[in-house]
């Protein structure tokens, strides 16, 4: 089905060209578009001639003398009626409508061609296809199975920015070869075509793109990753799991990252995909069965620019504006908790390692 604004459009084009009081109907009966009044001798053969199709389905067109209905179909199915009354300028009808109904069905196959691109790539993205499929409806709707891809996740601040998806729609169209869907509400999925000569350089300029774009021209904030490159579209679902890791290891590990790349999330990915048996029986470890939460934030906000400085004790004071002395005691304090002299660059791995770990449980734990 076409859009109302569409339909609208579409119909007052028809009525300045041919002249004529134009209107769409829908199957039920009812106008979904018109230009100009129909008089009520047009109004009651509408009735009559979306009858017939609906009772005897033998009807594509009646053309009177002032008035003309054309039947428009999807796929041989009745979807709308056009009716033509003429207006103060002569116009052959049945010309003129017979123009209208290849104009409306050409509407029907595109938008029909666009949502079926849009659900196989969901369906793709999401892993609902089998190989074979892939093949076939790809080779159908003419997408090039063998293109060097890579996928883009944006996620707004906030999930009601639904105007991402449109701007992002606005910039990639989709007849260049590159894809935008979304497959949940808070997540805009672009599937970008790149050249050969194009790599991971194009990447980082295309998500600072978008960063700068829709902060600029929206006022929104958004987060933007993206998985590795693929050579088949048959792996534009590991492309798009990739991205979507990228934004969950930010958003526990990088917070103030706003573009996170699968190939550069360092630690926080091996962590990621730690199991939480594992990552329980490290922290019994580290912290003897007690919570991070026995640290307090003035002491994990000193180990934090302690770590920054490079284990550099003058460095870190001069940054806090505190005494030597008074990091020091804090640093000797949590060795005092922990057994672990974090002044020793073995024991500071461990640390900051538990860290990343008590704050990966923390997010599995509000995600269940």
């Amino acid at each position: 089905m076409l859009s109302n604004q569409i339909l609208q459009r579409t119909i007052h084009e028809i009525g300045e060209i041919t002249g004529c009081v134009c209107a769409i109907w829908s199957m039920a009966g009812s106008c979904v578009a018109s230009a100009g009044v129909q008089g009520r001798e047009a109004l009651e053969e509408t009735g009559r001639f979306i009858r017939s199709v609906r009772e005897e389905g033998n009807l594509s067109e009646k053309v009177e003398a002032e008035y003309a209905m054309f039947l428009i179909c999807e796929e041989l199915e009745p979807v709308y009626v056009l009716t033509l009354e003429r207006g103060q300028t002569a116009a052959d009808l049945g010309i003129c409508g017979r123009l209208g109904v290849s104009q409306l069905e050409s509407l029907l196959r595109v938008c029909r061609e666009r949502m079926d691109k849009n659900r196989f790539m969901q369906n793709l993205i999401l892993d609902n296809l089998l190989l074979v499929d892939i093949y076939n409806q790809a080779k159908k709707l003419g997408i090039q199975v063998e293109k060097r891809r890579i996928v883009f996740l944006l996620e707004p601040k906030s999930p009601e920015d639904t105007i991402v998806l449109d701007m992002v729609k606005g910039i990639y169209a989709t007849g260049t070869g590159d894809f935008v869907t979304a497959v949940d509400e808070g997540h805009v999925i672009l599937i970008k075509a790149l050249e050969e000569t194009e790599d991971y350089r194009e990447a980082v300029h295309i998500a600072e793109m978008l960063v700068d774009v829709i902060n600029t021209e929206a006022m929104v904030n958004v987060r933007v990753s993206y998985g590795t490159i693929i050579n088949e579209l048959k792996d534009v679902s590991q492309s798009y799991k990739e991205a979507g890791m990228a934004l969950d290891v930010g958003r526990i590990f990088y917070a103030e990252k706003n573009i996170l790349a699968y190939k550069e999330l360092g630690i926080g990915r091996l962590i990621h995909q730690l199991p939480i048996t594992l990552c329980e029986m490290f922290l019994e470890e580290v912290f003897s069965g007690k919570a991070v939460s026995q640290f307090d934030e003035e002491t994990l906000a000193t180990v934090d620019k302690f770590f920054e400085n490079n284990l550099n004790i003058s460095e870190t004071a001069r940054k806090l504006f505190v005494h030597r002395n008074t990091l020091v005691y804090r640093l000797e304090k949590i060795q005092k908790q922990t057994g672990l002299d974090v002044r020793v660059f073995e024991d500071a791995l461990t640390f900051k390692i538990a860290l990343m770990v008590a704050d990966h449980m923390k997010f599995v734990r509000s995600e269940e």
